[in-house]
């Protein structure tokens, strides 16, 4: 039998056999594995998150052969990936559509928003609620964190990861968006842009008052971490580790002038929308720029300020969707893959699309609306080694639930980690030094992958 060659890494680990207690066939075996998997190729992420859940039926999986009662208004047209059809009123994802993969299959069995939103923003499993207002979920300490929080950690990143540009609130908020049982250190920096500025997405909380400079501003920081040091502050580890991440972020030039998107130029602006979702798209985009481990880009579906309509279309989906969600949509997420692309950035920056679940195939009769569905609905994932032009699984004929290579949270969170260099089963602990693993036993979805 031939054996491969060893390089000094692989003698380091043969040499430890015998501590580890692996035999040499073992040994051979746990190597064939690793290489089977494609390397990850992932340094940031940004994940689109959408308020309501999108209507799958409406917008990646059409079915233009099923009845008149689930199939709805819109038609199906073809994409930059042959083969790969979506719907009518996204022309400018048809011609990003050999940059993404479709998943046509996740799915779960929560249609209460804030539980669904939590078990996607994190892979967690938690127990169906009653579906009403006094049951909602609501964000505890010993929740599994998110995937930013996460990254954070493990990576020991020097920079927080970032969300944007407002709370996913559903009368309280979505659990999923905090940092959880890992505590004050691994929380998002909130970029909370003022309603009142429209689209200009000022961060009016992070700018210096006139008076501070930046010399000023770290000898405030040093202060502080000496006061830590000395024990005047109880139980300030945590914070002072968050604090000290977000004075970097906000005393590094980079990471200021990332913030400053006014500094694009008016048709870079123009080209993404002057609508909230495409601005923070390109807010997203210059944040990855000035390294930022992960972005968090909250959407309803039209423009949050100025149009609060949500992808919630229990009513009126197909007029809300063609006139109002899908233009706005459309055009933020194809110009930042196409932005990427050309800046060189999207081979190493995973984009990930989806929502807390879809929508029901059979349309109601609330002006042709459709309602929660999350047996089966789609996600879209793109660069950081990611197959464009793909589709992965598929939803039966009336697309209500998987029909072949069904995708959990958990696998989907563990794909994210693993296009990130982060083993899905590497151990977190929570406040009680209990382990869990980051994707909560997920496993990569493999065929998505370079």
């Amino acid at each position: 039998m031939d054996f491969p060659r060893l390089n000094r890494r692989g003698v380091i680990e043969l040499g430890a056999l015998g501590l580890c207690g692996l035999s040499l066939p073992a040994f051979w075996q746990r190597r064939a594995r690793g290489a089977a998997q494609p390397a990850p190729r992932a340094k940031a992420c940004i994940v689109i998150f959408h308020f309501g859940g999108p209507s799958h039926l409406d917008t990646f999986d059409l079915k233009p052969d099923a009845p008149k009662e689930i199939r709805g208004e819109f038609r199906p047209i073809g994409t930059a990936a042959p083969g790969q059809l979506i719907c009518e009123h996204l022309p400018l994802m048809a011609a990003q559509a050999h940059r993404f993969a479709i998943v046509r299959s996740m799915h779960h069995t929560d249609p209460q928003h804030n539980n669904a939103g939590y078990r996607m923003l994190t892979g967690a499993d938690p127990p169906l609620l009653e579906n009403t207002v006094a049951a909602l979920a609501r964000p505890k300490p010993d929740d599994h964190p998110p995937f930013g929080s996460v990254v954070t950690q493990v990576r020991q990143s020097a920079a927080p990861w970032v969300s944007l540009p407002y709370e996913m609130i559903n009368g309280v908020p979505y659990p999923g968006q905090a940092a959880g049982f890992l505590g004050a250190a691994y929380e998002p920096l909130w970029l909370k842009t003022d309603p009142s500025r429209g689209h200009d997405l000022a961060f009016r909380d992070l700018e210096l008052p006139d008076e501070l400079n930046i010399r000023r501003v770290r000898t405030r920081g040093d202060l502080l971490q000496t006061i830590d040091r000395d024990g005047q502050i109880s139980g300030a580890a945590n914070m002072s580790m968050y604090q000290s991440r977000a004075m970097d972020l906000l005393t590094s030039n980079a990471t200021r002038l990332a913030l400053q998107i006014d500094r694009e130029s008016p048709q870079m602006r123009d080209r993404y929308g002057r609508n909230v979702f495409g601005q923070s798209c390109l807010m997203a985009r210059r944040l990855i720029e000035a390294e930022i481990p992960l972005v968090a880009v909250y959407t309803y579906g039209a423009d949050g300020f100025i149009n609060t309509q949500s992808w919630d279309t229990h009513a009126n989906n197909f007029r809300d969707l063609k006139d109002k969600i899908l233009p706005i949509q459309d055009r933020g997420y194809a110009v930042l893959l196409d932005d990427l692309a050309e800046r060189g950035l999207l081979d190493e920056t995973l984009v990930v699309w989806f929502g807390e679940f879809g929508r029901d195939p059979k349309i109601n009769g609330n002006g042709g609306g459709r309602d929660h569905w999350p047996f089966v609905f789609s996600a879209l994932l793109a660069g950081g080694g990611i197959r464009g032009g793909i589709s992965h699984g598929a939803s039966d004929a009336s697309g209500a639930y998987p029909a072949a290579d069904a995708v959990s949270p958990q696998d989907m969170a563990a794909t994210i980690y693993h296009c990130l260099g982060i083993d899905p089963r590497t151990e977190i602990r929570d406040r009680l030094g209990r382990p869990f693993e980051v994707a909560l036993g997920g496993k990569p979805v493999l065929p998505l992958m370079t």
